[in-house]
Parts: C-alpha cells; sequence; structure tokens
C-alpha cells in the first residue's frame, strides 16, 4: 500500500482507515443511551475530531515527503488469548451487573478509537502498522478496572491515547532488542489513579462500584482462575499469579490470626485485586525471564497490594487503586530481577535447576498443576470464593462486641447501609453504637425511630430510652433480624438477593451465622 503524487490508489485505501473509523466515531455518537447524553456525544465526536484531521495531516505529509506508508497483519497469540480471557469476564460480570452491557456501545467506540490511535501514532514515527488484536487486550483490561462517568468520558480516550503513547516512545533495550517498558494497559490506569488521588476526584470513575460489583456473579474466583490457564500455559506466567495469591492469602491468615479480623474485611483476597493478579500484571513482555524472577515479581505485587490499600484507608482514599498503581514500578524492576536470579546466592535458589530436562511447556505444566492444588487447598478452607465469612454480618457483630481491631467501625458501615435499604434491625443496631457515643445520641434517636417505622419492635422501645435522659441505655434492645429483614442483611458482599421462600431465607441465614433462624429452621423440618 503506497502513497504517490496522484493520490490514493485502490490499495492505499487501508491508509484512509482512521478516516473510516472516526465516521463510525460518529455513528455510536448517535446509537441508544449515547444519543441520550451530550457530555458522551461531545466526547465521541471530539474523539472522531481529532482521528480525522490527524489522518489528514498524516496522509498530506506522506504525499509531500513521498513516504510509503504500509499496513502488515501481525497475529499474536499473546493478544488474542488475554483479550478472550478478558472478554469472557466482562460477559460474565455483565450477566450480573447490567451496566456492563449498557456500555457496550462505549467499549466499541474505545476500541476503534485504540485501533485509529494506534495506526495514527505508527505511521507518524514510521512507514508500518502492524496489524493485529493488540488494541483488544489494552482496552478490554482498561475496562476491567477504570470507566469514567458520561460528564467526563472524554477522559477515558485521553487514558488508552497514554497508554499507545507510553508503548510507542518509552522504550527499552531488552536482550538486545528494543522493547516497551511499562504494561500499554496498566501504565496509564496507573498515571490516571496518581491524578485522581492528588485531585480528590475518585467519583468522577466508577472505580468502586467496578471493584465491588465484580463479586456479584456466582463463583467468581474459580472462573478467573480457569480463563487465566490457557495464558499461564502457553507463557509461563503461573508463577507469578501463584505467587502472588500465596503471599497475599499468607498474610491474610496471620493477620487474623493476631487481631481476630480479616485485613481486607470481607476477604482474603478481594476479587478485583484475583482479577488484576491473573489479567493485569502478568504481561509476559513486561514482565522478568527468569522463574526466580517471576516468582519474586508476584510476590511483590502482593505485598504491594496490601501496603496500598493499608495506605489508601489511612489516607481517605478510595482502596480500589491497591492493585493499579504499583504495577509501572514493577516493570521498572525486571531487569534487576533477573540480574539478581543469576548472582549467588539467588542461582542457588532458581527453579529452573529441579527438572532441567522439560522442555518450556512441561515446566508450564508443572506450575500450572501446584496452581491447581493450591487453589483447590484455598477454595477448600474459604480463602477463595462465594462464602467467605467475613462477608456476613454476624461475624462482625461478635467481633465488635470482644472489640477487635476496628470491627466496630466496619459493623456501623454495614449496619448503616443495610438501614438505608430498609431494613429495620438494621436501624436499630446503628442506633446502639451510635448510642455509646456521648456525641451522637440524636443520631440514635433518630436511628431507632427510623429502625420502628420500617416495622421492628425493638427499634421502637429504644427510641423511647434514648428520648429520655433518665433512662439507663444498657437496657437498650438487640434482637436478632425479623425476617423481613433477610433479603437485605443476608446479601454480604454479592448482589441483591433474588426472590427467595421464606424456608430458603431462614437456610440461608442459619449458614451465614444467625443461631435463631438455625432454631427456626430445624423445627420447619
Amino acid at each position: 500500500m503506497t502513497i504517490d503524487r496522484e493520490g490514493l490508489n485502490v490499495g492505499d485505501r487501508m491508509l484512509a482507515a482512521p478516516f473510516i473509523i472516526a465516521v463510525g466515531l460518529v455513528g455510536l455518537a448517535y446509537v441508544g443511551g449515547v444519543r441520550d447524553s451530550w457530555p458522551l456525544q461531545r466526547a465521541l465526536l471530539g474523539a472522531a475530531a481529532v482521528l480525522a484531521v490527524w489522518n489528514a495531516v498524516v496522509l498530506l505529509r506522506a504525499r509531500r515527503t513521498g513516504r510509503s506508508l504500509a499496513v502488515e497483519i501481525s497475529v499474536r497469540r499473546q493478544h488474542y488469548l488475554q483479550a478472550c480471557a478478558q472478554g469472557s469476564v466482562l460477559l460474565y460480570w455483565g450477566w450480573y451487573w447490567h451496566p456492563v452491557y449498557g456500555a457496550v456501545p462505549l467499549l466499541v467506540a474505545q476500541l476503534l478509537f485504540a485501533y485509529a490511535f494506534d495506526m495514527l501514532l505508527a505511521w507518524s514515527r514510521r512507514d508500518t502498522y502492524t496489524l493485529g488484536f493488540g488494541p483488544f487486550p489494552v482496552v478490554f483490561s482498561v475496562n476491567l478496572f477504570l470507566w469514567f462517568k458520561p460528564d467526563w468520558f472524554y477522559f477515558q480516550f485521553l487514558l488508552l491515547a497514554l497508554g499507545f503513547s507510553a508503548k510507542e516512545l518509552i522504550r527499552w533495550n531488552k536482550q538486545g532488542r528494543l522493547a516497551h517498558i511499562f504494561n500499554p494497559s496498566s501504565f496509564p490506569l496507573a498515571v490516571v489513579s496518581v491524578a485522581l488521588i492528588l485531585t480528590g476526584k475518585s467519583d468522577l470513575t466508577w472505580g468502586q462500584e467496578i471493584a465491588s460489583t465484580q463479586f456479584y456473579p456466582p463463583q467468581m474466583y474459580l472462573m478467573l482462575f480457569l480463563v487465566g490457564l490457557p495464558g499461564q500455559y502457553f507463557f509461563g506466567v503461573t508463577s507469578m499469579t501463584m505467587s502472588a495469591v500465596v503471599t497475599t492469602y499468607v498474610f491474610g491468615l496471620l493477620y487474623f490470626a493476631v487481631t481476630g479480623v480479616y485485613f481486607f474485611y470481607d476477604s482474603y483476597i478481594p476479587i478485583a485485586v484475583f482479577l488484576g493478579m491473573h489479567l493485569l500484571f502478568t504481561d509476559p513482555s513486561t514482565s522478568p525471564r527468569t522463574e526466580l524472577g517471576r516468582l519474586v515479581f508476584g510476590a511483590l505485587y502482593g505485598l504491594s497490594t496490601l501496603a496500598l490499600y493499608a495506605l489508601l484507608l489511612r489516607a481517605g482514599v478510595p482502596p480500589f487503586y491497591d492493585k493499579l498503581l504499583q504495577v509501572p514500578l514493577l516493570n521498572l524492576s525486571i531487569k534487576a530481577l533477573d540480574h539478581l536470579a543469576t548472582t549467588w546466592p539467588f542461582q542457588a535458589l532458581a527453579p529452573e535447576k529441579v527438572g532441567r530436562s522439560l522442555t518450556s511447556r512441561q515446566r508450564h505444566l508443572a506450575y500450572m498443576s501446584v496452581w491447581v492444588v493450591v487453589f483447590a487447598v484455598m477454595t477448600a478452607f474459604e480463602g477463595v470464593g462465594d462464602w467467605h465469612r467475613g462477608q456476613w454480618l454476624p461475624f462482625w457483630q461478635q467481633a465488635c462486641r470482644a472489640d477487635r481491631r476496628n470491627a466496630c467501625a466496619y459493623f456501623e458501615g454495614l449496619v448503616s447501609g443495610f438501614c438505608e435499604r430498609g431494613s429495620g434491625w438494621a436501624c436499630n443496631e446503628l442506633g446502639i453504637v451510635e448510642a455509646h457515643r456521648e456525641s451522637e445520641i440524636s443520631d440514635a434517636v433518630e436511628s431507632t425511630i427510623r429502625g420502628c417505622d420500617l416495622g421492628f419492635p425493638p427499634a421502637c422501645a429504644n427510641a423511647d430510652v434514648l428520648s429520655n435522659p433518665e433512662r439507663p441505655r444498657r437496657s437498650l434492645r438487640s434482637e436478632p433480624p425479623a425476617a423481613i429483614d433477610y433479603p437485605i442483611v443476608l446479601r454480604g458482599s454479592k448482589g441483591p438477593l433474588t426472590a427467595r421462600t421464606p424456608e430458603a431465607l431462614a437456610a440461608l441465614a442459619c449458614r451465614e451465622g444467625w443461631t435463631s433462624a438455625c432454631a427456626s429452621t430445624a423445627q420447619s423440618q
């Protein structure tokens, strides 16, 4: 495909692809929900205008200088396997959190923009663009962790532009050839995360909602484990994922042994962090080459996630950034880690010394076999899965009564949310917690009155006690939830419960630790 003084010939029409993509973006600006939102329309139309003008500039410069621009096709397994894994997660997640499916036009718009931007950036620097599936894993990965809200959606395009620019422009010599330093999805995620934290503008994104709703689908841990296996087989990244997961899990066990509560509150490893350990930092192009280096790389990701989570909470920042901020720094460490793995005494610890006769694929299978056993053991002990007891209110109610670290604050946050959703029991419990603080007696009265209005009789009695300064507060009543409260208070960290019979709700309540429900379940049997 060439360009000459006479203009584009038939074979050169591919050179106008960015302009055609810009037209596609204009069309998407008038589709469905995008059409009803001027900020979204403005973002898509603005991106289309930038691409169209840039395409014109590139073609005019090529025509003036006589450059021969070309497109070559290269389909890399690394790209389409990652895209399939990430796309599967998006589809499964979207089935249980419908905004994902509602954002499909915007996802398509980002893919179109990514292809055009990548193409134009390449032609601005050299004569050949390599066409393949490369933009898919970048766009899918970004959208698994961060979306900007409609009023600020143009930042989504800037985020992608930053990722592709970093991949093209920030390079180093790696084993005798120039290669990009940073993972093209994690680098812009980290940079934008820092900007959002420093400006206090986290509310411009759906980051917190993304991190919490990814746990809505049943058996999401198992799903992520399974979609990660093909990439682990072909690219040997099992050691990174496994060491990251095991490091985080072991720390969680030790933390619980010391404090009696869970570090991440409702899980040993939050689902969004587990996702990052499988499909974010494991890009083989930006990770160590040695096996020991990859093991250390994964462990550092796990440890840095723990440190960032604690730091972000202490700073009053939403903690969903904990799996995003550290990846570029880890990418910068890969040469040092590989060098360290070849020096004494670390060379003696190199896993490559075991099973030297194995081929690379056989070694990958060996690591995968160990990982399957580790994951199965963790699942059996509820280290991962849907039934971690940190999700359930009874655990935190008991931990609060035992005055364990941060338990009362977390319990108060839970019952406050359930009170807002209409649970009279939760409003009563919130009032009891607030009553222990003299400065919040008026809030306690308000909470118990709301619980009374919602039909929970003990809340009425407590409201009467709290409204009368002469009544002893030690007489405040705390009773188990009523059947009407169960659909609200039993949901844990999952999405809203689907319709259930009273018997099924009682059985679920018993399983979660509500002993009063166990008695009624036994009677019904």
